[in-house]
Parts: C-alpha cells; sequence; structure tokens
C-alpha cells in the first residue's frame, strides 16, 4: 500500500500519480557501459601478449563497472522511496525509508505550479515541479515523469 493511500481521508481519491523519470538510471547505465568497454578491451588485450597493460584495464573496467551498479541501485531505491499523488483534496510528497520526509499542502491553498523543462527534459518528458501555496511550497521535485500532466492535474482542482 502507498503512503497516499494510507493518509486517505474520506470522500478524498487519488488523482493521479508522479513518479521519477527513468532518466535517474543514465548516469548507473554510463559507468556501467564504459567498465563493460575497458574489460572487453582489457580481454581483447590480453590476447595480444600485453598482459600487463590488459589486467590495469580489467581492474579498471571492474571498478567502473561496481561503481556504475551501485549508481543504478541508488536510483532505483531512490525512485521506489518517493512518492508524489494528488488527491482531491491535498498534494502529497514522500520519500524516505526509514526516516520519511513527508510534505502535503491542501489544494484550496496551492498559488501557483511551476514547470521547468530543459530541451533534454522536454524530448524525453521529464522536469523539475515546483508547488507554491500560501505562505508555504512544496520543494523543487526535480526529475519528474510527465510534469505537465502533473500540474494539469493540480491545477484542474
Amino acid at each position: 500500500m502507498s503512503y497516499a493511500s494510507s493518509v486517505l481521508q474520506t470522500g478524498e481519491t487519488i488523482k493521479a500519480v508522479g513518479r521519477l523519470h527513468w532518466i535517474v538510471f543514465v548516469r548507473g547505465l554510463a559507468l556501467g557501459v564504459i567498465g563493460l568497454a575497458f574489460l572487453w578491451y582489457g580481454y581483447d588485450t590480453q590476447r595480444a601478449a600485453r598482459a600487463d597493460i590488459a589486467s590495469v584495464l580489467v581492474i579498471v573496467g571492474a571498478l567502473f563497472l561496481l561503481v556504475g551498479a551501485a549508481l543504478l541501485l541508488n536510483a532505483w531505491f531512490h525512485r521506489w522511496i518517493t512518492e508524489i499523488s494528488v488527491t482531491t483534496h491535498r498534494v502529497i510528497y514522500k520519500t524516505g525509508f526509514i526516516r520519511r520526509h513527508t510534505v502535503e499542502m491542501n489544494m484550496d491553498k496551492v498559488e501557483t505550479v511551476d514547470v521547468d523543462q530543459s530541451i533534454l527534459g522536454r524530448m524525453l518528458g521529464f522536469g523539475t515541479i515546483r508547488v507554491r501555496g500560501t505562505g508555504q511550497s512544496i520543494e523543487s521535485l526535480r526529475r519528474i515523469a510527465h510534469p505537465i500532466e502533473l500540474r494539469n492535474a493540480i491545477t484542474a482542482g
């Protein structure tokens, strides 16, 4: 059960759910590909009887692959523990696994919803959302998938 589902009040329903975009995995994937390239080149060099260079390349490749895997695991975990929900009464943002951080804003307190998208964000469908309300604002929600749809769900009231 999601956090938003567990805190719904009577008569309140979830209108939209936001997620982090898959772009959060790019750094880990890039390092993994670089690591595989080093490993492949190291094993290829080893066949050419240059064992000293080959062993260095294999070690570097393994390190890149290990760091890439750690970044992928971290991105997956961060994506899994982050919830953004728009209900009929509130906007709810939750992150954290053991130590939880939640921010909720009533719909009648929402003044503006800002969406920032780079050129890459426009092409791939991700961006940053800022929900501003009377007296407070929800922190910037970065790398959100389909930010315009989420903004429309918030502003539709």
